[in-house]
């Protein structure tokens, strides 16, 4: 039997925003991780900073390959897959290439796992499962209809990992991400993620752009609070806690034109010009939901979750990383 420190971790998607950070942290508890990325949208300087680590291997490779994914997890304790196609406009854009990444890639990564033994598949699922649900805030027993493919596929994966943990005892956690932010983040490119694409406009002196009126709320989560919830789900010994899914949040929630003026406040103290900047505003995306904001009470109880990063906090976090590696 190994060490608990020497696990094994494959993380899928580990060049990516989330999985290179999760590579980083367990490198530093000396666990042994291996990545799988095709570097669709991962980079490889989001691995630079441990590269050269003994305990860390590169695989480059495609979940949409299953040999690719065999080869992955030979040896692996523990997956924690994050690979995948994100964004919903993407999705609305090329369907058939979201679901081919999203649900046959997955499913192979399922099959591996569970041929491989691996003692856990953690997985990120998504707040854009709760769909045209109204409700606030969100608990994970009550979804409504996914309004874009991308949505369709994370629920899927849901489905699927039900079916395996039930037909095949492989254990199964999905964590359901809300508007994940943080070092690393790619603020380049037509799907980047609202904040760093907002930080790089206003860092350029341009005007945000905002998506509708500004007053769609979002419960905005920094990136350690993710890091925690997947190092929870991984290591739960609570029999209770697994085979089922978690909101990976804050539970708090902040609107677009909160986001900004916080943004611009930060950003005026590296550059005063900042605060003067204008804010643009254009119609609603297609696929959008209105309001996101997370019930964590299920992660708290089983998993014994305590985020600790608000927006806020994570935002003064981030806008320093941002500022210093953004220019």
């Amino acid at each position: 039997m190994k060490e608990d420190n020497k696990h094994t971790i494959l993380i899928t998607g580990g060049a990516g925003f989330i999985g290179s950070n999760l590579c980083e942290y367990f490198l530093a508890k000396e666990y042994k991780v291996i990545c799988l990325d095709n570097f669709a949208t991962g980079h490889k300087h989001n691995l630079k900073g441990f590269s050269n680590d003994a305990n860390f291997r590169l695989i480059e490779g495609d979940i949409r390959n299953v040999m690719d994914c065999q080869n992955a997890v030979q040896g692996v304790d523990y997956v924690l897959h994050q690979a995948a196609l994100g964004s919903v406009p993407r999705s609305i854009e090329d369907p058939m290439t979201t679901n081919d990444v999203n649900v046959s890639g997955f499913l192979n990564m399922l099959v591996a796992s569970r041929d491989a033994k691996v003692k856990r598949f953690v997985y990120a699922a998504s707040s854009s499962t709760y769909g045209d649900s109204v409700g606030l805030p969100k608990v994970e027993e009550v979804i409504g209809k996914p309004l874009s493919p991308y949505a369709i596929t994370k629920y899927v994966n849901e489905l699927y990992a039900e079916i395996f943990s039930r037909t095949y005892g492989l254990e199964t956690i999905g964590l359901r991400y809300f508007n994940v932010f943080g070092r690393k983040q790619d603020p380049n490119g037509a799907y980047a993620a609202v904040i760093p694409k907002f930080v790089m406009q206003l860092i350029q002196q341009e005007s945000p752009k905002i998506n509708g009126d500004g007053n769609y709320s979002r419960d905005f989560t920094y990136i350690d609070n993710v890091i925690q919830m997947n190092e929870l789900a991984m290591t739960t010994t609570n029999s209770e806690a697994i085979n089922t899914v978690y909101n990976t949040a804050y539970g708090d929630r902040n609107t677009l034109n909160n986001l900004v003026d916080y943004l611009k406040k930060s950003l005026s103290q590296y550059d005063p010009k900042i605060a003067n900047i204008a804010v643009e505003y254009g119609p609603n995306r297609v696929g959008d939901i209105s309001h996101s904001l997370a019930s964590i009470e299920k992660a708290k109880t089983l998993l014994g979750y305590n985020p600790q990063f608000s927006m806020k906090e994570g935002l003064k976090e981030a806008v320093k990383w941002y500022w210093e590696n953004l220019k």
